[in-house]
């Protein structure tokens, strides 16, 4: 028999002085059963750097055609893809040719073997940026992992706060 997906709820308040964005996000997000709370973390992270009343949770691991967040703009077309770790050279390609903005996260502790065989053959798609999570940060990211998820995402010069009541990891993200 199957297993059902996880059902977690989450709380994020982003201040990304960065991009003069400030907002609380309340999110329901399904962790499948083959997710590991890390991916789960990471997801989080992902959705709070690019975070926007209309970013939404897409079938992601679910369904090989959507990412893991996607928004889209009044008409429908996607605007941004957002999709965690490492998909290949044609899947990443497809999404480009599908979204205006692509981004991958990747949370591997070895991501330099993925992208250096995939990077020559994405080079010419203008719309993805690639990233890469400390594997350090994306651990210290799971300590806020539970069903019921509360953080607050700070985002200034660069660098990268997360932090709640018990705990706090400046994170550190790599553009590959």
């Amino acid at each position: 028999m199957a297993q059902n997906s996880t059902i977690y709820k989450a709380k994020i308040s982003v201040a990304d002085i960065d991009r003069d964005y400030y907002a609380e996000h309340q999110l329901t997000l399904a962790c499948h059963p083959s997710e590991t709370e890390e991916r789960l973390m990471a997801r989080l992270l992902a959705f709070s750097l690019s975070a926007d009343e209309r970013l939404v949770p897409a079938a992601g691991i679910s369904d090989n055609d959507e990412p893991d967040f996607w928004l889209k703009d009044y008409t429908g077309a996607i605007s941004l893809w957002i999709e965690l770790g490492q998909p290949d050279e044609k899947r990443m390609l497809k999404a480009c040719g599908r979204a205006e903005c692509v981004k991958i996260y990747t949370y591997n502790p070895k991501p330099e073997l993925w992208w250096n065989s995939a990077a020559e053959k994405v080079s010419k798609a203008k719309n993805l940026s690639v990233f890469a999570i400390d594997p350090a940060s994306s651990k210290g990211l799971e300590q806020f992992a539970g069903r019921s998820v509360e953080m607050q995402v700070t985002v200034q010069d660069g660098e990268i706060w997360v932090r709640n009541d018990n705990h706090e990891v400046c994170v550190k993200l790599t553009q590959l």
